[in-house]
């Protein structure tokens, strides 16, 4: 696998991941991109849920997945890199295609009371994800920053580790906030900075 072809894994990723999220709100009455989660879009009482689900975050997470297993492949060997992206891979990776398997309710609950084994699944999947990929992609960032050529790269990894990781605290202190979707779409653009970028840094890479 050429490092062109792994960069256009993550971004394809990232891509399906961005289309589903701006489409889903689209079709749904009413729904607030501020105060409502991104799950919301296509919980199990949605007509087009199903579409967004195996075309839009299943496929996302699957590419993400792979796009992280194989990064680190075209980047310094650092074993600081490789746990970082491997954390990535289990935790925001197969975590997506979990969240996209498995819908929540409608109106995506937080408690655990009347939740339907798909939700409990759903929330346990996204809670893991956002708990993990600030430190995997802050982890990324130490282990970047020893390499003059990366360290730009390993700046923008550090800015997505701080800002992910206090508008993550920010939601958590809060789940049910009116500002939950809001939170929820800045954790996401964090994360899809670093995907981009890395997959740039990867695109250029001589080979």
């Amino acid at each position: 696998m050429t490092n062109k072809l792994v960069a256009y894994i993550g971004i394809a990723g990232i891509a399906l991941f961005a289309v589903a999220a701006i489409v889903g709100p689209l079709l749904i009455e009413d729904y607030s991109i501020i105060g409502q989660y991104i799950s919301e879009s296509f919980a199990s009482n949605t007509k087009y849920g199903a579409y967004l689900q195996y075309l839009g975050y299943v496929p996302s997470g699957l590419f993400t997945t792979l796009y992280c297993f194989k990064a680190p492949k075209y980047l310094p060997n650092s074993s600081r890199i490789k746990t970082g992206f491997f954390g990535l891979a289990i935790f925001y990776g197969i975590g997506t295609m979990l969240v996209g398997l498995f819908p929540c309710d409608a109106g995506c609950p937080t408690t655990i009371g009347n939740s339907s084994t798909a939700q409990l699944i759903h929330n346990a999947a996204a809670s893991l994800t956002y708990l993990v990929f600030p430190l995997c992609i802050l982890i990324i960032g130490m282990g970047l920053q020893k390499f003059t050529s990366y360290h730009n790269l390993s700046r923008i990894s550090f800015a997505m580790a701080l800002l992910s990781g206090v508008v993550v605290a920010v939601l958590f202190a809060d789940a049910e906030s009116n500002y939950k979707g809001l939170l929820q779409r800045v954790i996401e653009i964090t994360f899809i900075t670093f995907i981009v970028s890395s997959a740039v840094k990867i695109k250029n890479q001589e080979t």
